[in-house]
């Protein structure tokens, strides 16, 4: 298996962010995507603020031909920091994560090379996020699930649908059956990496 170092990811991450969220004009200004929300009540506006979150790891699943980076809220980044899930202990309501997602996209131009490119966060392909509120949530152990697709084209988000990669039925409660896997981890999948 080879071994992959995150740091270059996470750089090059850490970059599009700032470029992306800093750029006038971007297509985002076509759209006010904070009114959006899928059925059950998950809205676009509770993670309003997110570009600026800390990021808390990439994703790098070749299978999904997407380039990801998590990011996490104040409230989980000081969860992750005390040790949560591992410790033992759950996620606190308020808790908030973000996937960003964006198509891949080979750097070929110089300085690099054509024949050993780099690759870098393309079009912006979806954003999805999971938020912990146990009241709201009880019957999918505390978190609701949004998962909106972004048009390139247009420069507008929409609630994913049947059609999206991966299909979902888009209500708050489309990601629990996936994240049942992690469980044992209060249904988070990405750990937080040492620093």
């Amino acid at each position: 298996m080879k071994k992959t170092s995150l740091f270059p990811v996470a750089a090059i991450v850490a970059l599009v962010l700032i470029v992306l969220c800093g750029r006038p004009g971007s297509g985002q200004d076509k759209q006010d995507k904070y009114t959006l929300q899928v059925p059950g009540g998950l809205a676009f506006s509770e993670v309003k603020g997110y570009e600026q979150w800390q990021v808390v790891g990439p994703s790098l699943t070749e299978a999904a031909k997407v380039i990801r980076v998590i990011l996490a809220n104040p409230v989980m980044i000081k969860a992750y920091q005390e040790g949560v899930p591992g410790n033992g202990k759950p996620f606190p309501d308020g808790s908030k994560i973000v996937k960003i997602e964006w198509r891949p996209k080979k750097l070929t131009d110089p300085p690099f090379s054509a024949s050993a490119p780099d690759t870098v966060p393309g079009d912006l392909a979806q954003v999805e996020f999971i938020v912990k509120d146990s009241k709201r949530f009880s019957d999918t152990h505390g978190w609701g699930y949004a998962m909106f697709d972004y048009d390139a084209a247009s420069g507008t988000f929409a609630p994913a649908t049947k059609a999206s990669h991966p299909p979902v039925n888009n209500d708050a409660r489309c990601g629990t059956a996936c994240h049942e896997l992690a469980a044992s981890k209060d249904y988070i999948f990405t750990a937080y990496p040492k620093r």
